[in-house]
């Protein structure tokens, strides 16, 4: 229980389906950032009177260690090396489907449940469980489960996957009194909070001046502070003053250099094929090739492209150009509703 409007409906609704609940409150993250005061506290608060409005029990649970190790030391690592990670992808992973589910499975719970918006078909006979996409297709959070094996899935239940929008969600909780549903969204990146990411990077790693460099002529347009501050397809935050919109095309890390374009049309941000590397599979076998649909970002369309996938390794190949995906973000392939797995891009061509 986060302190927010899904898990506190996820409990109340496993409450009146008659299951003896125990509320957590994972504590990843307490620190406080300059200009930005952690609200953790808060939350917590919040968790609480739900849990009492619901007369169930509430814990805390700290784990910011594992948090830190496996997310944000993740995330300082993939800027410095010029990639663009998916922390909730790993905090899912390594979090709330590791350490949380560990420990609850250790200390006698039959199942996990969480405020995700999935859907999940528990595996019959000892086989996986099915990952699938959630009735609110705007708010399906599937895009960020991919690396969890099915049999973990196999013990999980998402109350909430079944609704149709984040309004019915809010509504609901209305009904039930839990007093939470007005409490906003959180979005972005949730440790980092209003500071932003670029705050937080330049406060990680050492500031490193560089030049903006045109993709097409090699001329120096500008400098920046560090090319691990930007990711391709970005285009805010290049302060370069008057002329065109530019685009980052590329970034080198190891030179210290950020390529641009004006030309939204240039080669460098299309692609017909990407390359995938750390492939997870919910089943733990990779699907038959084949052609499948892919999320290449959150809420972004699912694209019909031919995947061809190995043990370590995957190659997802699209009819026409696509935009280009950052190195380091998530290519997650589904059939139908089901979502299958994916990989994490890789620099360079497939």
């Amino acid at each position: 229980m986060s302190g927010g409007v899904d898990s506190a409906l996820a409990a109340a609704l496993l409450v009146e389906q008659g299951h003896d609940v125990l509320g957590v409150y994972m504590r990843n993250w307490s620190q406080d950032l300059p200009g930005f005061k952690c609200p953790w506290a808060d939350d917590l608060a919040d968790a609480e009177r739900v849990a009492v409005t619901l007369g169930i029990d509430l814990e805390v649970w700290d784990c910011e260690r594992e948090y830190r190790e496996t997310v944000v030391d993740y995330l300082v690592d993939s800027y410095r090396h010029g990639y663009t990670p998916n922390p909730d992808v790993m905090c899912n992973q390594t979090v709330k489907f590791g350490t949380f589910a560990e420990r609850a499975f250790a200390q006698g719970a039959d199942l996990v449940a969480t405020g995700h918006y999935a859907r999940v078909v528990h595996g019959q006979a000892g086989a996986p469980a099915q990952l699938l996409r959630s009735a609110d297709e705007h708010k399906d959070q599937t895009y960020f489960m991919w690396r969890v094996a099915g049999q973990v899935y196999n013990r999980a239940l998402f109350p909430i996957g079944g609704y149709q929008s984040k309004a019915e969600v809010r509504a609901a909780c209305a009904e039930r009194g839990l007093g939470i549903e007005t409490k906003p969204d959180s979005d972005g990146i949730c440790f980092i909070g209003p500071v932003g990411l670029r705050t937080f990077l330049l406060d990680s790693l050492d500031r490193r001046p560089g030049d903006v460099v045109e993709w097409e002529t090699g001329t120096v347009l500008g400098r920046h502070d560090g090319a691990f501050l930007f990711t391709v397809g970005q285009r805010r935050g290049l302060d370069l003053g008057g002329g065109p919109a530019r685009y980052v095309v590329a970034t080198d890390t190891e030179a210290n250099v950020v390529y641009v374009t004006a030309d939204t049309q240039c080669p460098g941000l299309w692609t017909s094929a990407l390359a995938l590397g750390d492939v997870r599979w919910v089943s733990g076998e990779p699907p038959a090739a084949g052609t499948y649909r892919v999320r290449m970002r959150h809420t972004g369309p699912l694209v019909e492209a031919r995947v061809e996938a190995g043990e370590r390794g995957a190659t997802v190949s699209f009819a026409e150009p696509v935009r280009t995906v950052a190195p380091g973000q998530s290519v997650v392939v589904y059939d139908g509703l089901v979502c299958l797995g994916g990989g994490i891009v890789q620099k360079g061509d497939a």
